[in-house]
């Protein structure tokens, strides 16, 4: 009786037939790919732990902007030519500054948007009130709806940007920047208050930033940092009790006197040269020392041309919005 024999292995191995060389040069890769993945994940998870904010504020996420530039508009008062002029300029500098991508896409920072705001929204809140109240309960409007962004630029709306090249980053907000702009040790208040700028403050400590003109401190333009700070300040100027002592100047005597009385907003506080973020026009009155405009300056704005019936925001602006519409038209 025969026996079937096994099959004998052929000494030419298949067409398909993966070598031992091959498998282990492949383990090898996926080996490098494993690592490499475990690596980046780190890596992002170290970024987002560096780059959450002190005050409370996460990490920002993909599309959330670093700032949010707030502008209340009165739709009442002006014009919707003015105030699309007002729209066209604010959105321009936000794009100018859109997110910027560096390590070859892993690592971003975020850019600008803008949060405009209309001014009839707070009526309910404002009563009675000066209606320039508004602008605290939309900055604080603004932080709710942009929970993960961390900076908050109020400008007003008789403002323009008129070099819209300048970053707030370098401009403004960067450390040491910031650290050469602020004003220590000079009064809260000028021109003699008796309350000064403390002179350790370091920019590490700074929530809200601010200028001053001739006579008081000027929330016209200000930087907020979002956090429990600025919460609680907001939530402080905003007090039934300050809008009931009817200050002369609203919410900007209410500011004065919170920044020379209560030293833990003082102790959160940078002024920084009022041209820096707040030049006035020519024809605006109380400026600071060096406080009115020059070619190149960051902002323009044409204070009190609401409220002198002499002046005009819409004459005054479009002198101003013709050179920024040039200057774009050269790029």
């Amino acid at each position: 009786m025969q026996f079937a024999l096994p099959p004998r292995k052929s000494p030419i191995a298949p067409p398909y037939a993966r070598s031992s060389g091959f498998s282990f040069q492949r383990r090898k890769q996926i080996k490098a790919v494993a690592i490499l993945s475990a690596a980046l994940l780190a890596v992002f998870f170290f970024l987002s732990q560096l780059f959450y904010s002190s005050t409370g504020t996460p990490a920002a996420q993909i599309g959330t902007s670093g700032v949010v530039i707030v502008t209340v508009l009165d739709r009442t008062l002006y014009a919707n030519d003015y105030l699309q002029k007002i729209i066209q300029n604010r959105e321009d500098y936000a794009r100018r500054h859109g997110l910027r991508h560096l390590m070859m896409g892993f690592l971003y920072r975020p850019g600008y948007t803008n949060f405009f705001a209309n001014l009839s929204d707070y009526d309910s809140y404002l009563g009675n009130g000066p209606r320039s109240w508004a602008i605290v309960p939309a900055v604080r409007h603004a932080m709710a709806s942009h929970p993960s962004s961390k900076y908050f630029f109020h400008l007003d709306a008789n403002a323009l940007f008129m070099n819209p090249t300048l970053s707030l980053e370098e401009h403004l907000l960067d450390k040491r920047r910031l650290e050469s702009l602020m004003r220590k040790d000079v009064p809260v208040v000028p021109p003699d208050s008796i309350i000064k700028t403390f002179a350790h403050l370091r920019p590490d400590d700074i929530d809200l930033i601010i200028t001053t003109d001739s006579e008081d401190l000027n929330p016209g333009s200000f930087v907020l940092r979002q956090g429990d700070f600025a919460r609680f300040l907001l939530d402080t100027w905003f007090d039934p009790l300050y809008r009931s002592y009817n200050f002369a100047k609203a919410e900007t005597h209410s500011l004065d006197h919170i920044a020379q009385w209560h030293p833990t907003v003082l102790a959160r506080l940078a002024l920084v040269p009022q041209r820096i973020i707040n030049a006035f026009s020519k024809d605006s009155s109380g400026a600071a020392v060096d406080g009115t405009y020059k070619d190149g300056d960051l902002v323009i704005r044409f204070f009190g041309c609401n409220t002198d019936p002499k002046r005009s925001c819409e004459r005054e602006l479009d002198a101003y919005y013709n050179v920024w519409a040039k200057r774009l038209k050269k790029e």
